[in-house]
């Protein structure tokens, strides 16, 4: 491929040949082109930066911001809300400065690693069940359906108190939230007022008879200032939880033991060596090259990245997958390899939005591991990962399904 090859716009998300393989074309653009015009779903124009420390610094820089409603900033999904990132979740909580900060504090107290540490015991109980459950239903099954989406449901459900009898609906609102080219705007306008209307009866009912849960801490709780949270953030910041905390883990899980019953040899190694359930976590974190969408930030100013000008009014995506294996920050970087510590990987991000519920979906990722490696030591894939298929259409990467046998 010539040096004007890489030049012309590519179309974004970039489509990869095999479900848990990345696109070539990352390690191109790596090389030539670390910032390359691309043209979204929407059909507008972009920027992508695939290096490790050119989406590191761009996340971590106050002046690319989320202001993704901006009159010159390029529209994500091919519906006018723009999806996700510029839905009235994202426009509820404040995107940027002090605003942010004092959310993030306030959300932020509930994931400690002491409290994550405390929902231990519950996880692995219904992992367990779950497992239970998929054993006597007979194999083949399929380990998404199975465990992977119901687990962090049940979590986040019990966290919200919510009820996760309605984890059909909530899925169903993720999806049309999350939606990149799959679902019409009429479907998606529709979801989100169910949604909203939903989860400002449960904020109302809280704020009536407090629980123990999240929503009811942050009823309850103000913050330095004496400021409670107004209503409509508190809804926001429920739909958000709900969104991000089942949709990408769920998927999470399910790309992880894919990664490792790929090839069974990394299966074996963690049956021979348990110690290394926490570092193959952060491992499959790295590696997975199927991770959605990326960041889209927007900067109001002209900024040189790369060695290149990036003009105001542009928007810019961060792969993080790709910059997670860019040989110039991990050392023989498409390789997995379990015991890798340090791991400084770009999976949930940096600076002030990383993601806010890692220490969860860390939680979640090595339960679910450990009782997997426990229950089902002879799990393996009941397909040949070449035929393993990507979910399409949504800004969060995952496998349609995860066939597996024991």
């Amino acid at each position: 491929m010539g040096h004007d090859d890489v030049e012309q716009t590519l179309n974004y998300p970039i489509p990869s040949e095999a479900a848990l393989e990345p696109p070539a074309e990352w390690a191109r653009l790596r090389e030539r082109c670390p910032v390359a015009r691309v043209t979204l779903p929407s059909g507008d124009q972009a920027s992508l930066l695939t290096r490790y420390d050119d989406v590191k610094l761009v996340l971590s820089d106050p002046r690319f911001t989320r202001q993704l409603d901006a009159d010159d900033a390029a529209r994500i999904a091919a519906n006018e809300s723009g999806g996700v990132f510029n839905s009235s979740m994202a426009t509820t909580i404040p995107q940027g400065g002090e605003g942010h900060r004092r959310w993030r504090r306030m959300v932020g107290k509930w994931f400690t690693a002491k409290r994550m540490a405390a929902l231990k015991p519950g996880i692995e109980a219904m992992a367990d069940r779950l497992i239970d459950d998929m054993v006597a239903n007979g194999r083949p099954a399929d380990l998404k359906a199975s465990l992977g989406f119901p687990l962090p449901v049940w979590v986040i459900c019990d966290l919200l108190g919510v009820p996760d009898s309605d984890r059909d609906k909530f899925a169903y609102w993720s999806d049309t939230l999350l939606n990149l080219t799959r679902y019409t705007q009429a479907e998606i306008d529709a979801a989100q007022t169910e949604f909203v209307a939903y989860m400002g009866e449960h904020v109302a009912a809280r704020r009536a008879r407090p629980g123990d849960d999240l929503l009811s801490e942050l009823i309850k709780g103000a913050d330095a200032g004496g400021e409670g949270m107004p209503d409509a953030a508190l809804v926001a910041t429920g739909m958000g939880l709900l969104v991000a905390g089942h949709e990408t883990t769920a998927n999470m899980i399910g790309k992880m033991v894919a990664m490792l019953l790929a090839d069974r040899r990394r299966w074996e190694r963690l049956l021979a060596d348990p110690s290394l359930v926490r570092s193959a976590v952060e491992e499959s974190l790295r590696f997975d090259a199927n991770p959605g969408f990326g960041m889209p930030r927007y900067i109001g100013e002209e900024v040189e990245v790369a060695g290149a000008v990036i003009p105001r009014g542009t928007t810019v995506v961060c792969s993080m997958a790709a910059a997670n294996r860019d040989e110039n920050a991990f050392e023989r970087a498409g390789e997995m390899r379990l015991d890798r510590v340090p791991n400084p990987h770009l999976a949930f991000g940096s600076g002030a939005h990383s993601c806010l519920g890692q220490s969860l979906a860390r939680t979640e990722l090595q339960t679910v591991l450990e009782v997997l490696l426990r229950r089902l030591p002879s799990l393996e894939l009941a397909v040949p990962a070449q035929d393993l298929h990507r979910v399409e259409g949504l800004a969060v990467g995952g496998l349609r399904e995860v066939p597996v046998r024991w």
